[in-house]
């Protein structure tokens, strides 16, 4: 087996660990390891990214569920239009991009290289939020006085770009749990391995019409990151939560102007 593969199959344990120790971040590893270590092209890397951090994190959710840390309130509320945007955006938008998307000053901008920058400047945005509003996330209350609008109107914000860059985009829902649906820490990231596992999910089945899905491959891609999520959840109990998201922004950053400097220059 070459060594780039094996390094690719280490990598996705890793994907797990995130997940476990922080509720997100996992898909934000898992396209850069598909495209890059293992040669997936970007649209079917997102396709397998849903169902790797959507099979990760129901399996994560269990642990939450059984202790009372999942809010199934607030995940209603969030997570309906959150499905329905992320479906339809892999049904729909991402298949019917065309090969080049536009032509600027003589240099094509292809459909892969325009989703990879996408999600690159995801990454950035993310990591920006994870190094400086990591501490500040405080919830006033548990939740009992939702503001039902504003969380319906980010899931279907975050789900359509969950459909684009196949992120499950924990970075974007726990904020969202903390500040507007005000619930604690650790039950908004219960809350949001709960949503990102049903939505991914239900976005993956989008792809099953329209891409060719190597299921052996998946399969133990997928196997892999779920015993590093139980890996992340036994450390997740010994590590500073703010500490950890503040390093975890900084690689996010790193390896984002890594994916934009590299598609950008062709290097």
């Amino acid at each position: 087996m070459d060594l780039i593969v094996i390094i690719g199959f280490l990598a996705s344990i890793l994907i797990g660990v995130s997940l476990g120790l922080i509720g997100g971040g996992g898909s934000i590893l898992t396209v850069p390891i598909l495209v890059y270590l293992f040669g997936i092209t970007p649209v079917l890397a997102t396709a397998y990214s849903l169902f790797v951090v959507g099979s990760t994190s129901l399996v994560g959710s269990v642990s939450y569920m059984k202790r009372g840390s999942v809010s199934y309130k607030t995940a209603l509320v969030f997570a309906i239009p959150s499905f329905t945007a992320v479906f339809l955006t892999r049904k729909y938008l991402v298949h019917a991009l065309p090969e080049v998307l536009f032509t600027f000053q003589g240099i094509e901008v292809t459909r892969d290289v325009g989703i990879m920058v996408f999600f690159a400047i995801i990454m950035v945005a993310a990591a920006f939020s994870m190094i400086k509003n990591g501490k500040k996330l405080q919830p006033e209350s548990n939740g009992n006085d939702l503001d039902y609008p504003l969380i319906a109107v980010q899931g279907l914000m975050e789900g359509t770009v969950t459909g684009i860059v196949g992120a499950g985009g924990g970075f974007l829902i726990i904020p969202a749990l903390v500040l507007l649906a005000k619930l604690p820490m650790k039950k908004a990231v219960g809350t949001s391995l709960l949503i990102i596992a049903a939505k991914s999910l239900l976005g993956f089945t989008g792809d099953l019409t329209t891409q060719k899905i190597d299921w052996h491959f998946l399969l133990i891609f997928t196997g892999l990151s779920v015993t590093g999520i139980f890996i992340g959840s036994m450390l997740s109990r010994k590590i500073n939560d703010a500490a950890l998201k503040k390093s975890f922004g900084w690689f996010v950053l790193i390896m984002g102007i890594y994916i934009l400097f590299k598609e950008i220059t062709g290097v």
